[in-house]
């Protein structure tokens, strides 16, 4: 198996030298520094470690864990700029680079971004780009309505928040669905909401349907427990409050609320919300 660049690999120790230990197999091996060696260890054992190139571009291991892998996304510090591009913090020795040509719009040193690393094959070296729209597409959808997704939060838009979807797929999260504050690099679970006829995907933090109302209902009923059996809100709050207050939109909060009196559990007055019965 060949040792791959940019990500862990699990290797045999070979031998013992003056500057760490070789590891690897018959065809491949590669250097992991004394300052890397364990304590203790025996001549034929697996070890797991990163390989990368170090600042001689020479294949090298190390113990230590980078913020990212290979071909997988990261929100990073720009350590510095120079006349050929970026260097992020991506927790090893060595930073990542980020050229020019790479870059969405011109990094500034002491500030994140949102990056995907991929190996250059060109080069063989690892590099960062915050152009991360080239590494996704929806042509061909691996999501269905209702799945339940990992989301990375990408950048706000005028519509909301545009997210990766299991770092495949590129989406959409309105912004009358997000009801916290999130920012960019933040991971999240979603659900799939909408999938378009022109491949656009729309996303929610919330299950859609009955299973949703009844969380949403629990929500609800938590709150007016927890305030000693009133609610200060009612059909005629605005928006905002219910937002502030409950993290829902108000047509989820009528729909819940509905289903509340339904069941007879709570009265509604001019000034709000009152339990009738515990549930």
């Amino acid at each position: 198996m060949m040792i791959e660049i940019g990500k862990y690999n699990n290797l045999n120790i070979l031998r013992k030298t003056s500057v760490g230990l070789f590891l690897g197999n018959e065809k491949e091996d590669v250097l992991l520094p004394n300052k890397y060696v364990p304590n203790t260890y025996i001549i034929g054992e697996e070890l797991t470690v990163f390989v990368y190139l170090d600042h001689e571009e020479r294949l090298v291991a190390t113990t230590l864990k980078p913020y990212v892998t290979c071909n997988d996304f990261a929100f990073l510090r720009v350590n510095y700029v120079n006349n050929i591009g970026a260097f992020m913090d991506w927790g090893l020795e060595k930073d990542i680079f980020v050229p020019f040509k790479e870059q969405a719009r011109p990094m500034e040193q002491g500030k994140r971004y949102l990056i995907y690393l991929y190996l250059d094959h060109k080069t063989n070296r690892l590099v960062a780009s915050s152009k991360t729209n080239q590494f996704l597409s929806n042509d061909k959808i691996l999501v269905k309505n209702n799945d339940e997704v990992d989301l990375i939060v990408s950048h706000t838009t005028v519509l909301g928040v545009n997210v990766i979807i299991n770092k495949k797929h590129k989406g959409l999260l309105y912004k009358d669905d997000i009801y916290e504050t999130i920012r960019t690099g933040d991971k999240l679970k979603g659900f799939i909401k909408n999938i378009r006829t022109d491949h656009k995907i729309d996303v929610s933090l919330r299950k859609q349907g009955f299973e949703n109302v009844e969380l949403e209902r629990q929500k609800v009923l938590d709150e007016i427990k927890a305030n000693r059996g009133f609610l200060r809100l009612n059909d005629h709050s605005h928006p905002e409050d219910i937002k502030t207050v409950l993290k829902m939109s108000k047509k989820s909060f009528k729909k819940v609320i509905g289903v509340l009196l339904k069941q007879r559990v709570i009265e509604i007055k001019e000034d709000g919300i009152y339990l009738v019965k515990e549930s």
